[in-house]
């Protein structure tokens, strides 16, 4: 990754950061099947989200 878009990652304010979360959690949503078992690596990536929007719980 180049130093332009490794500034332009680092910018991105909070409120912006979450909207797109948001975005990307409501596609996940809308494209995922309800019966679906999410693979080992999603489940560890969704765990690992959890923890960093949940900083005061275990």
């Amino acid at each position: 990754m180049n130093s332009t878009s490794n500034h332009d990652l680092q910018s991105l304010d909070r409120q912006t950061s979450r909207s797109i979360c948001d975005a990307i959690g409501e596609r996940l949503q809308k494209s995922l099947r309800p019966e679906a078992v999410p693979s080992e690596r999603l489940q560890q990536l969704l765990d690992e989200f959890r923890r960093r929007e949940s900083p005061g719980l275990p």
